[in-house]
C-alpha cells in the first residue's frame, strides 16, 4: 500500500529564510527538511565543524607524524565498496603527500572475509611487511584481527564509521564519530569523510612542527572529489556538514578539476561532469566502482583512482563499465529468481523477508535486497552460499526499523544462531550457519513483528504539495540542480492533481502522460508503471529538463498517482 502525505513545514522559519535572500520555494523547502538558519546552508569549506571534535583525533595526528619522521611503513586495508575505494585513494594521495611511505591491499571479499580479519593480517604481513595497518571505513567490529596484528608486532590505526559493538578492538588509536564518548557533532561522516578529517589533523600537526608551513603545506582540498564521491554513492545522511563536503567535490567536478580516475568514470557512464549532481555519484559512477568489488577485485576501482595517467584511468574504466554490465545481468537473474522464491509471499502476513538461494553470487545480494526492499516495502536480508556449511546474507531496510540493532537482538535472543554481524540502521551483513536459515527468518521475524506498526510499513511518498505555476521551468530546475540534495535531505518532490489528457505504454514497460494544470499542459513518464489513469490523478512528480532534438523542456518525472 502507497499514500502520499504532504511534509510539514514551518511558515515562520521559512519566512525567515526569505528574508535572508533565499529563493521563496527553496526557502520553504530547506524549512520542510528541518533548516532554521541560512547559515546550515553555507557550502564553503571555512564552515566545516573543526577536525578537533573527532575523539583520538589529535593522538591519531601525532602517532602518523611521528611515524612519518621515524620513516615506519604504512599498509592501508580498505573495505571493497566505493566508500573503502574512495576512502583508500583519499589515504593513499594524502599520506603520500605528506612524506609517508604508504601502500593498500584489498583481499578478495569471498575468499578473506570483512573487515581487518586475522586471515587479512596474516596476508598483509607476509606481502608487505608493514610497521603500521590504517583501517579505511572498516576495523571498528575487528577485535581478532587486531589481536593478531599486535602479536606480530604491526600497530593498527582504524578509521571507520559503522556502528561499534560493546566491545573496541585494543587498536594503537581509533577514529570514528561513532564510538562512545565522541562528541563529534556529525555521526554521519561517510569512511572517506573520516579518513580526510585525519588528513587535515595531521597536516596540522606537521605544520604545528614546521615540516610545512601554510604556502608549502599539501592542498587537501584537492581530493574532494573523491570524498564527495565516497559519501554520495555510501548513501550517509547528508546533514550540513556532509553536504559541504559533497558541494566542494561537485564544484571540483564541474570546474574540470577532478583525479583521472573521477573523469574517466563520467566519461564511460556518458554523464557531464561539467552538470556533476549527487544523482550522477549514486547511480552512475559509484555503481561502476563497486561493480568492481561485487564480482572482482577492488584493487582495480582503488587503481583508477589512484591513477594520475588519463589513458590507464580510461582503460580501467572501461573494464569497471564492462563488470557492471555483469553485474546487472547476474542480479536481473537473482532477482527473477528471488521473484520465484517470493511467489507465494503475502506482504499483509510478513513485517521483513528473508530469501536464501543456493546458486546466488554473494557480490550482488545487496542489490537484490535492496530491489525487494522497494518492491514490497520490507526489511529483507537476502542469503547467498559461503564456505563450508555458511551463508552470507546481505540486508536493507525502511524507516524505523534499525537493521543492525535488530540483529543485535536476534543475536541476544539466540545467543548461537548468528556467527557474526555488522553494518548501519539501513543496511547490514551478517553470517549463519545454512542449517540456521528458517531459525534465522523466524527469529528475524519476531523481531519485525515486535518493532513495526502497521503505519510504518505502509510506503509513504512525502512531498512538498503544490507548485505554483511560474515555477515549471527549465531555469527553476537549474536552480535546485544547484543544490545538494541526497539521504537525509531529500530532493524534492512535488505533488498536485491534474487532468489526464492522454496516456500510452512506452517499451511496454513505462507509462507516457500528457497531464494538465490551469490551462498549461506538461509531458510526464512514470517509469516502471503500465496500469491506466483515471481522468483526474493527484500526481507526486519530480521536475526534470528533457532534452528532445535540441529543445529543453520541462517534463515530470511522476512518483506515484492516486484518482483525485
Amino acid at each position: 500500500m502507497t499514500r502520499i502525505s504532504t511534509r510539514p513545514c514551518s511558515f515562520r522559519t521559512s519566512e525567515l529564510l526569505r528574508q535572508e535572500g533565499v529563493h521563496p520555494v527553496l526557502a520553504r523547502l530547506y524549512a520542510s527538511r528541518g533548516l532554521t538558519d541560512a547559515r546550515e546552508l553555507s557550502s564553503e569549506l571555512t564552515a566545516l565543524m573543526a577536525p578537533g571534535g573527532l575523539l583520538h583525533i589529535g593522538a591519531a595526528a601525532v602517532f602518523l607524524a611521528d611515524a612519518i619522521a621515524a620513516g615506519k611503513k604504512m599498509v592501508i586495508v580498505a573495505d571493497y565498496d566505493c566508500d573503502g575505494a574512495t576512502a583508500c585513494a583519499v589515504a593513499l594521495r594524502g599520506l603520500r603527500s605528506m612524506g609517508a611511505t604508504v601502500d593498500f591491499i584489498v583481499p578478495n571479499r569471498f575468499e578473506y572475509g570483512y573487515g581487518l580479519t586475522p586471515e587479512i593480517v596474516a596476508l598483509t604481513a607476509r606481502e608487505k611487511s608493514p610497521d603500521i595497518i590504517i583501517t579505511v571505513d572498516n576495523g571498528i567490529a575487528s577485535i581478532d584481527g587486531v589481536l593478531e596484528a599486535k602479536r606480530r608486532g604491526i600497530e593498527v590505526v582504524v578509521t571507520d564509521h559503522h556502528l561499534p559493538a560493546d566491545t573496541l578492538p585494543e587498536a594503537r588509536v581509533i577514529v570514528n564519530p561513532n564510538q562512545p564518548q565522541c562528541g563529534f557533532p556529525s555521526k554521519h561522516l561517510a569512511g572517506v569523510g573520516v579518513v580526510f578529517y585525519v588528513l587535515l589533523a595531521l597536516r596540522a600537526e606537521l605544520r604545528k612542527r614546521g615540516v610545512f608551513d601554510a604556502q608549502s603545506q599539501p592542498k587537501l582540498d584537492s581530493l574532494l572529489d573523491l570524498v564527495a564521491l565516497g559519501t554520495v554513492a555510501d548513501v550517509v545522511r547528508l546533514d550540513s556538514n556532509n553536504r559541504i563536503l559533497v558541494a566542494q567535490g561537485l564544484k571540483r567536478m564541474r570546474a574540470g578539476r577532478m583525479h583521472a580516475g573521477v573523469a574517466a568514470l563520467f566519461r564511460v557512464a556518458g554523464r557531464e561532469a561539467r552538470t556533476a549532481s549527487p544523482f550522477d555519484l549514486g547511480f552512475a559512477l559509484g555503481p561502476r566502482l563497486n561493480a568492481a568489488g561485487r564480482l572482482d577485485d577492488m584493487s582495480l576501482g582503488i587503481e583508477c583512482l589512484v591513477t594520475d595517467d588519463e589513458g590507464r584511468a580510461w582503460a580501467i574504466a572501461q573494464q569497471l563499465n564492462e563488470i557492471n554490465l555483469k553485474r546487472r545481468e547476474i542480479e536481473a537473474e537473482m532477482q527473477d529468481a528471488a521473484l520465484l522464491h517470493l511467489d507465494a509471499f503475502e506482504p499483509a502476513n510478513s513485517s521483513t523477508i528473508s530469501v536464501f538461494d543456493a546458486g546466488w553470487h554473494q557480490g550482488v545480494i545487496g542489490i537484490v535486497a535492496s530491489r525487494l526492499k522497494e518492491k514490497f516495502f520490507r526489511p529483507t536480508i537476502t542469503f547467498a552460499p559461503g564456505a563450508d556449511g555458511w551463508i552470507k546474507g546481505s540486508g536493507r531496510s525502511i524507516p524505523g526499523f534499525h537493521l543492525r540493532d535488530a540483529l543485535d537482538l536476534v543475536s541476544k535472543r539466540a545467543p548461537n544462531l548468528i556467527d557474526k554481524f555488522g553494518g548501519h540502521a539501513m543496511a547490514a551483513g551478517l553470517t549463519i550457519r545454512a542449517d540456521a536459515f528458517e531459525a534465522f527468518s523466524e527469529a528475524f521475524e519476531a523481531v519485525g513483528r515486535a518493532w513495526l506498526s502497521e503505519q510504518q510499513l505502509e510506503r509513504v511518498i512525502e512531498t512538498d504539495g503544490p507548485l505554483e505555476d511560474a515555477y515549471y521551468t527549465t531555469q527553476f530546475i537549474a536552480l535546485m540542480d544547484g543544490q545538494v540534495w541526497g539521504q537525509g535531505f531529500a530532493p524534492p518532490v512535488f505533488c498536485d492533481e491534474f487532468r489526464v489528457v492522454s496516456q500510452r505504454i512506452l517499451k511496454e514497460r513505462h507509462l507516457k502522460l500528457l497531464l494538465e494544470r490551469n490551462g498549461h499542459r506538461y509531458d510526464a513518464i512514470w517509469f516502471g508503471h503500465t496500469a491506466s489513469m483515471g481522468e483526474r490523478a493527484r500526481v507526486a512528480f519530480r521536475l526534470d529538463a528533457n532534452e528532445y532534438n535540441g529543445v529543453t523542456k520541462v517534463q515530470l518525472m511522476v512518483e506515484h498517482a492516486e484518482p483525485a
